[in-house]
């Protein structure tokens, strides 16, 4: 079941949209935010108050790749792997953040605090490699300001 909290927020929503169909996005957002991330039973509860049917929310969630549909840590960290940012250091980026934190792409750390994901682009590859910690992008990366920027998060 959608919380009050979570059913107040859908509706702001649903009231800047043609149909309530067209919130299903920010629905997965607010549950999300709320939860964590957004399992099973989450796309049941918002696809039963939006008025569609499971799959098609799904499709939805499973298009939109900032939607977790698995449990992350407690801090995404999403290394951009396009071009730029591979011509520009990113498996140096990449070689770092898998020793300063025990884990490879799709993992999350033993303690729950991070999980890491590749991402297709952040839309700055004039300042590649870039990286996004939860919605904070980091960018003109270089292995010693990793350290740094993970130790924010702790």
């Amino acid at each position: 079941m959608l919380s009050p909290e979570e059913k107040k927020e859908i509706d702001q929503e649903i009231a800047h949209v043609p149909d309530r169909k067209s919130a299903s996005i920010e629905a997965l957002k607010t549950v999300q935010r709320h939860r964590g991330w957004v399992s099973d039973e989450g796309i049941k509860d918002i696809s039963d108050y939006l008025g569609m049917s499971p799959d098609e929310l799904d499709s939805v969630a499973t298009f939109y790749n900032l939607i977790f549909r698995q449990p992350v840590g407690d801090h995404v960290i999403m290394i951009c792997d396009s071009v730029s940012c591979w011509i520009d250091g990113y498996k140096g980026i990449l070689q770092i953040l898998n020793e300063q934190l025990g884990i490879t792409l799709g993992e999350t750390t033993e303690d729950g605090k991070f999980t890491l994901l590749p991402i297709q682009c952040l839309g700055t590859c004039d300042r590649a490699p870039a990286m996004m910690v939860d919605t904070d992008l980091h960018r003109d990366l270089t292995p010693e300001k990793i350290g740094e920027i993970l130790e924010q998060y702790k």
